[in-house]
């Protein structure tokens, strides 16, 4: 049987990404996969000088120590990689590689290409530093924490790793979680024939939370209060229009408070009810009662994991037509695109969405039907296993 050391650092501000480490160790157990952990807190970075964190980042003398004897301590046959950033850095590899281990990585942002992980800049999508291996575009604009400091340490962390060849020599097989990341890697500079594509998925809430027998209204955003996830022009779109008798619901939490967005829709017709952070139960509730959920990113995403768990609840997803929302979304199908940033286009989008309840009600089966087939636990488990298998077919752990 194999066995797989899975190895993720969190976030400050608990997202996606520490969600979809938590849901593969727990899909994997499901099937009888033999799972190690180890995790990483960023909250120990509080106490780090700014150079001392830059260095770790570049290469950590004691991550790969301490991976090096976890990986003889585990027997493990695989190590896979999700968040490394800043703390474990890719010294992780090297440690694998010393102890014979094959190395998966998951691609969740655009870090190895793009300081700041977005592809972003100035609320629009930016490809400047994607062809260059030194990332100076982000360094000029402070494109990481406004600083051209921590944007020249990361830019050279990158640069540094593209020029040793460590994710062309390092990294057995890479993980993006859409075809559209996938093609941005590879024109990157990640080695085509190594970066396969593995969405992400969600645990099945029932069929009964699917069920369009019951009434549903309003629409939701899920996500992270963040200038990228578009919440201002969502508000803005919401804030011209005339009715009363639904609503948005906003979850989540993030840099930008609500008291700080909430002007944006104070005059509106329809109410906006903005609710923080809230427990995954409770989240699933207000997907299975809601006409639509809303996914407004300026950034490329992707693999937004509320725009899969709303399938997974009959709900139809209106997004902006950009990155993997195009690969997600079907159009008139399974929801609707809209171009990103556009209020007007957002505006008449939600309009015809919320006023026809039969559009939303078939869109929505048949998002969760897509769920099944494509995001469901049995296929992505089978996914998986078959990059592992064919890891340890082209590259047997040498005991």
């Amino acid at each position: 049987m194999t066995r797989v050391l899975l190895m993720h650092e969190r976030y400050r501000e608990r997202g996606g990404e520490d969600r979809v480490f938590e849901q593969e160790v727990a899909l994997l157990r499901s099937f009888g996969v033999d799972v190690v952990t180890d995790v990483s807190d960023n909250r120990d970075i509080d106490g780090e000088g700014d150079l001392a964190l830059a260095l770790r980042a570049l290469w950590s003398p004691s991550s790969y120590r301490r991976v090096r004897r976890l990986l003889r301590g585990s027997d493990v046959d695989i190590l896979h990689v999700h968040n490394s950033f800043p703390l474990l850095s890719p010294s992780v590899y090297d440690a694998a590689a010393t102890e014979g281990v094959p190395v998966v990585q998951t691609l969740h942002n655009f870090r190895p290409l793009c300081p700041n992980a977005l592809l972003m800049r100035d609320g629009h999508p930016c490809e400047d530093c994607l062809p260059r291996r030194i990332k100076w575009p982000a360094v000029l604009h402070a494109c990481y924490r406004d600083s051209r400091r921590a944007s020249a340490a990361v830019a050279a962390m990158s640069g540094m790793h593209h020029l040793l060849g460590t994710w062309r020599t390092k990294v057995d097989r890479f993980i993006a979680l859409c075809h559209f990341s996938r093609d941005r890697f590879i024109a990157g500079g990640l080695p085509a024939d190594r970066v396969m594509v593995k969405p992400a998925g969600c645990p099945d809430p029932g069929p009964q939370a699917a069920d369009w027998n019951r009434t549903r209204s309003g629409a939701l955003f899920v996500g992270r209060l963040s200038v990228e996830k578009g919440l201002a022009p969502l508000l803005t779109a919401w804030s011209g229009l005339d009715r009363r008798e639904t609503s948005l619901t906003v979850i989540g939490e993030g840099p930008l408070a609500p008291d700080g967005v909430q002007g944006l829709a104070s005059d509106a017709a329809a109410p906006v009810r903005f609710t923080g952070r809230l427990a995954p139960d409770i989240v699933s509730a207000a997907m299975a009662g809601a006409r639509m959920l809303a996914v407004p990113s300026l950034c490329y995403e992707n693999a937004p994991l509320a725009a899969i768990e709303a399938f997974a609840h009959g709900l139809p997803v209106l997004a902006s037509d950009l990155g993997a929302m195009r690969e997600i979304v079907t159009p008139e199908v399974t929801g609707l695109l809209v171009r990103p940033g556009d209020v007007g286009h957002w505006r008449a989008s939600l309009d015809r969405m919320l006023a026809d309840p039969d559009l939303c009600r078939r869109m929505g089966e048949a998002a969760r039907r897509d769920w099944e087939s494509r995001y469901a636990p049995r296929a992505l488990f089978a996914a998986q296993m078959e990059i592992y298998r064919d890891i340890q077919e082209a590259r047997p752990r040498c005991r």
